[in-house]
């Protein structure tokens, strides 16, 4: 029996795979050599996720790979009409990202409440100025995205005191850990009265461009507004006015439209907005936690197994009960 082939779209570092070894050939490649690659490989993995090759080297003329495994949470990058149509199935990285990120969230709601970027400029000033600041247990939360990922910030939100509302794709009731689950129509009820907005959602069609003007004209002028999904999800232009204009409080944005962020960008600049480079979820070994996630869900594609992290590619994510 001849072995599968694996092919990796590399990233740097490169994934550690040597549990496949002897039992599968490993094929690498870059965006430039994907496309002439793919009719080769049996199964494709990933691992550059922030790249746009697979959308532009899979159509065209060959077999290609009966499994696509992305070694990142969201899968926008892979919803393109030849690969939803194809008879590819595409696995993702859901549950690696899942704590690490609701730290990152809880660090954030912690620092602006408790203005730690206002201490740290004093300091720099050599200026002793005495300030109050905000508490945190007792503040509203409105986590929008009901996934694993929404689940664990809301989770970790709640352990510090803060009253939580959960934002999904459709309504439930009698949730175990939050009550109830909104639907995402009933935003324009629920921003009102949120002090944090943290967006964990998926982006699909329906919630690019969720966090516009009309969302930040809804929101407190005492509010702030965490993005963790994904850079479309926020109408950054819009962002940005409401922040000067003194219509929001701040926000953080960890993710962009444009990555890297350029360094002309506005963006940089604009008062209380808080930017990081797309990190929220990396912690100190997370990429061999990605490799060892793949390596587990291969072992059940050799034995013939149901493969775990299966995204319904007409949704856009991984469907639990719980989204």
């Amino acid at each position: 029996m001849t072995a599968p082939r694996v092919l990796v779209l590399d990233a740097d570092p490169l994934p550690r795979l040597d549990r496949i070894a002897g039992r599968a050939e490993v094929l690498h490649s870059d965006a430039d050599s994907l496309a002439k690659r793919l009719p080769e490989a049996d199964v494709l993995l990933v691992w550059d996720f922030t790249s746009d090759a697979v959308r532009h080297a899979w159509p065209g003329e060959g077999p290609r790979p009966r499994w696509v495994h992305t070694a990142s949470a969201g899968v926008d990058r892979l919803l393109f009409p030849e690969l939803i149509e194809s008879d590819a199935m595409i696995t993702n990285a859901r549950g690696v990202f899942d704590r690490p990120i609701a730290e990152y969230v809880a660090g954030l709601v912690l620092a602006l409440a408790k203005d730690f970027h206002g201490s740290w400029e004093a300091q720099r000033e050599h200026r002793w100025q005495h300030r109050e600041t905000a508490k945190v247990h007792g503040s509203k939360a409105l986590v929008v995205g009901s996934g694993p990922i929404g689940r664990r910030i809301g989770a970790m939100l709640q352990t510090l005191g803060v009253v939580v509302e959960l934002v999904g794709r459709r309504a439930r009731v009698r949730d175990p850990a939050f009550g109830r689950v909104h639907a995402a129509d009933s935003l324009p009820e629920l921003l009102p009265e949120a002090d944090w907005v943290v967006c964990a959602a998926p982006l699909t069609t329906a919630t690019t461009g969720m966090f516009d003007a009309d969302a930040f004209a809804l929101m407190r002028p005492t509010a702030r507004l965490i993005n963790i999904g994904r850079g479309a999800h926020v109408v950054a232009d819009d962002l940005a006015e409401a922040l000067r204009a003194g219509r929001l409080a701040g926000a953080a944005l960890d993710v962009f439209d444009e990555e890297p962020l350029p360094a002309g960008s506005p963006l940089w600049d604009v008062p209380g907005l808080m930017v990081s480079p797309h990190m929220s979820g990396d912690t100190f070994g997370w990429r061999d936690d990605l490799a060892e996630q793949f390596l587990d869900n291969f072992d059940r594609w050799l034995a013939g197994r149901p493969l775990f992290n299966v995204v319904d590619k007409k949704l856009g994510y991984v469907p639990t009960e719980d989204t």
